[in-house]
């Protein structure tokens, strides 16, 4: 049998499916190594593609950067949010294991490493601004929803680093007081001030 007819079809090609991949692994790369320790080269050979594709699908870098950092926030999870059950959802998800969602955990740290360098936090302040503050500041509504939107991504964002520096969920008398105290801490950030 000739080597032609041993070798697999050539495999469709899918720009859309490779896109996502070549972002895939970009979040991870920017979250393992930072914005300027990653590597384009690593970054398409984890995603199985070329490097000119990502200059072709994100014009370079910074681009792909971008992309990743927008991909990391889900504007559209603040709609879906319960305003009667936010507070104790929140601070169950707070009590819990930092990696039990994976995915979640590297998108973080991915904004971590973007925050603290003088390359990247310019371009994170953007994607904050209009992917996770504007949602926040249209969900609470009302009088000084700006300000209360920061305070309530700063209140959540500390929970975050908590629940990562901590690892393990926490469990028994502190996991109950944990929740307790942050339910009251997130009920009064979503009131409006009297």
């Amino acid at each position: 049998m000739s080597d032609a007819l041993l070798r697999s079809p050539p495999r469709k090609r899918d720009a859309e499916a490779t896109r996502a991949a070549i972002l895939a692994a970009a979040k991870l790369q920017f979250a393992r190594l930072g914005y300027d320790r990653a590597v384009l080269r690593d970054i398409a050979a984890e995603a199985g593609a070329d490097v000119a594709l990502i200059k072709r699908y994100f014009g370079g870098k910074e681009g792909l950067f971008t992309e990743a950092l927008k991909a990391s926030f889900a504007p559209s999870r603040f709609a879906s949010w319960n305003r009667a059950t936010f507070a104790r959802d929140i601070a169950e998800m707070m009590a819990g294991d930092a990696f039990a969602d994976e995915e979640r955990a590297h998108a973080f740290q991915f904004l971590l490493r973007a925050a603290t360098s003088p390359t990247t936090a310019p371009l994170l302040n953007i994607a904050v601004q209009e992917r996770f503050l504007s949602p926040i500041r249209d969900w609470l509504g009302g009088e000084d929803a700006d300000a209360r939107a920061r305070v309530l991504a700063a209140v959540f964002i500390g929970f975050l680093v908590e629940r990562l520096v901590r690892g393990d969920a926490l469990a028994g008398a502190e996991r109950a007081a944990f929740i307790a105290h942050a339910i009251t801490t997130l009920e009064v950030v979503l009131s409006e001030p009297r």
